[in-house]
C-alpha cells in the first residue's frame, strides 16, 4: 500500500536525498519518492509504520508532522505551508539586506574625497563578489547542493557548483585591483545572466526551495529579492562594459 507523510526541514537536494535513504532503510518500506517543493513524502508499505518509526531514523532538524497520514496531498501541503509561515520574509531576507547596505557603504567610503560613480560600482561588484563567495566557502557541499536547484548550468555540470565560489573570488579580486576588468565584466554577464534564468523559473514556477546566494549558512528563501540582486549587478556589469568602450 502506499502511504504519505509529510516532513518539514527539507532545504535542498542534499535534504531530500537524506531523508530518502533514512526512511528507505526502514523494514516493510519501498520506492520512497520525496517532494522537495512540498515537503510530500510517499512510499509503498507492506505494513503499518509508526511515526515514531519515521522519526527515528531521520536527524532531529527534520520533523514529522502530526498529521502525516492524511487523505490527500492537497491537505499535507496545506499543513506544510503553515509551519513554514513561522517567520516573515522581510525578517528572513534582513542578512541579505544589511550585507548589500555594508558593501554599499564601504564602496562609497572607498570614493569619498572623488566620489567617481564607475570606481564605486566597480568596488561595489567586487566587494560583492569576495562577501558572497566568503559565505559559499563555509559549506561548499551544501552550496553545491542547493545552487544545482536552480541553476542551468550547475545542473547539468555538477562540477560548476563547486568551483563557482573559487570563480566569484577570482571575480572580486579582479576588479578590486581593476585587474582585467573587461574580461572580468563578460564573464560576470555570462555567470549571473545563467543564475537569473534559472531564479526567474523558479519563481515563476512558484516552487519554495532556498536560495544559495549566501550558501547554507544563512536560510535564504528564494524570493524576488535574489532576483534583483542578480539584476543589479548585471545591470552594473552591462554599464561598465560599455564604459570601458
Amino acid at each position: 500500500m502506499i502511504k504519505t507523510i509529510a516532513i518539514q526541514g527539507m532545504t535542498c537536494a542534499g535534504c531530500r536525498k537524506t531523508v530518502e535513504q533514512g526512511i528507505d532503510t526502514i523494514e516493510g518500506i519501498s520506492k520512497v519518492r520525496v517532494n522537495l517543493a512540498s515537503g510530500v513524502v510517499t512510499f509503498d508499505a507492506k505494513r503499518e509504520i509508526p511515526l515514531e518509526a519515521i522519526q527515528g531514523v531521520l536527524a532531529e532538524k527534520y520533523k514529522v508532522l502530526d498529521k502525516s497520514y492524511a487523505s490527500s496531498v492537497n491537505d499535507l501541503d496545506s499543513v506544510n505551508n503553515t509551519m513554514t509561515q513561522e517567520t516573515s520574509k522581510l525578517k528572513q531576507l534582513r542578512p541579505l539586506f544589511l550585507i548589500f547596505t555594508y558593501i554599499s557603504v564601504a564602496a562609497l567610503v572607498l570614493h569619498r574625497t572623488d566620489m567617481q560613480l564607475k570606481g564605486v560600482m566597480l568596488d561595489f561588484m567586487g566587494l560583492f563578489y569576495i562577501v558572497f563567495s566568503f559565505f559559499k566557502f563555509l559549506d561548499v557541499k551544501g552550496f553545491t547542493s542547493s545552487f544545482s536547484m536552480y541553476d542551468p548550468l550547475a545542473k547539468s555540470i555538477p562540477m560548476y557548483g563547486w568551483i563557482y565560489p573559487f570563480v566569484e573570488l577570482g571575480l572580486g579580486v579582479l576588479l578590486l585591483f581593476r585587474f582585467k576588468v573587461y574580461i572580468s565584466l563578460i564573464l560576470t554577464i555570462v555567470i549571473l545572466g545563467i543564475t537569473t534564468i534559472g531564479v526567474t523559473r523558479v519563481l515563476l514556477n512558484k516552487t519554495k526551495i532556498q536560495c544559495a546566494c549566501l550558501g547554507t549558512a544563512l536560510k535564504l528563501p528564494m524570493t524576488e529579492a535574489t532576483f534583483i540582486e542578480n539584476a543589479i549587478m548585471l545591470l552594473m556589469a552591462v554599464f561598465m562594459l560599455f564604459a570601458q568602450l
